[in-house]
């Protein structure tokens, strides 16, 4: 049957209770994947994995709710245990969760500017954390992570000196920064990735785009696409929809991909 490659796969969707993510979520397990679903509090995890069996009509034993602040690092150590417990053969991380980054300037209790912790170091920590699982597939096959970042990286630039950006804050530039660093990140030569933009979509980030966009299911289709072991993929390459395109430059250089490394690792160690 369509999409029977996914089937039994066990796949990590994180800000899935929502837009994109939850329509990833919705797809993957319609397609008999066993979806893990993040949000950022466990109630708003099972509601969507309620939702999902409810209204979408998953079987309940395919979704299986996991609750984790990004804008909190112990959270996210705490979510990573648990998945490795519960889930010691991960097939695919799907990292996606993201906000738009707030008016003013809010730095989160470990330090880091607000955007770039949720939508970056987040997803940093727990794709480190959840290597081993990832890496533990059982058979040749070895898991992929798909990082949902924006075109909006191309307008971005990391500010090495300053990452958090204390002393010159615009929120555009700070999202456009922390998707710049996703893509770059995807270049990470320590496991199987790649990163995508799923179009501009009926989402709550639409207001950074200005302009009316599709719908969540439609960007979610492109995330998924990219999920499927039976879709060729090119390790580090950037998709825009269902075209591989090159990304901005900075994100293929393995100066920046080292250096960036480099830096989430200080920023990430500051969660104790």
């Amino acid at each position: 049957m369509p999409g029977s490659s996914l089937f039994s796969l066990t796949v990590l969707v994180t800000g899935a209770t929502s837009g994109i993510g939850y329509e990833t979520a919705r797809l993957l397990a319609e397609r008999g994947a066993r979806v893990l679903v993040h949000g950022r509090t466990a109630e708003e995890a099972r509601a969507a994995t309620d939702r999902l069996v409810s209204t979408a009509g998953i079987p309940a034993e395919r979704v299986c709710p996991f609750g984790a602040d990004f804008s909190r690092l112990d959270e996210v150590e705490a979510m990573a245990e648990r998945v490795v417990v519960e889930h010691p053969h991960l097939d695919i991380l799907v990292n996606n969760a993201a906000i738009a980054a707030p008016e003013r300037h809010t730095v989160t209790t470990d330090g880091n500017e607000l955007a770039f912790q949720v939508n970056f170091l987040a997803h940093y920590l727990l794709t480190g954390l959840l290597e081993r699982a990832l890496t533990r597939v059982p058979g040749s096959r070895v898991g992929r992570v798909v990082n949902v970042s924006s075109s909006l990286h191309r307008t971005g630039s990391i500010q090495w000196s300053d990452p958090n950006r204390a002393r010159r804050y615009a929120r555009l530039a700070a999202y456009a920064q922390s998707q710049l660093a996703l893509t770059v990140f995807a270049a990470d030569p320590r496991v199987t990735a790649v990163s995508v933009h799923p179009g501009i979509c009926e989402t709550a980030l639409l207001p950074l785009y200005g302009h009316n966009g599709a719908t969540a299911a439609d960007g979610a289709s492109h995330v998924v696409r990219l999920c499927d072991p039976a879709v060729e993929i090119v390790n580090g390459a950037y998709y825009d929809r269902d075209e591989r395109v090159e990304p901005a430059p900075a994100a293929t250089e393995e100066r920046t991909v080292k250096r960036l490394n480099k830096l989430a690792d200080v920023l990430v160690g500051h969660s104790g």
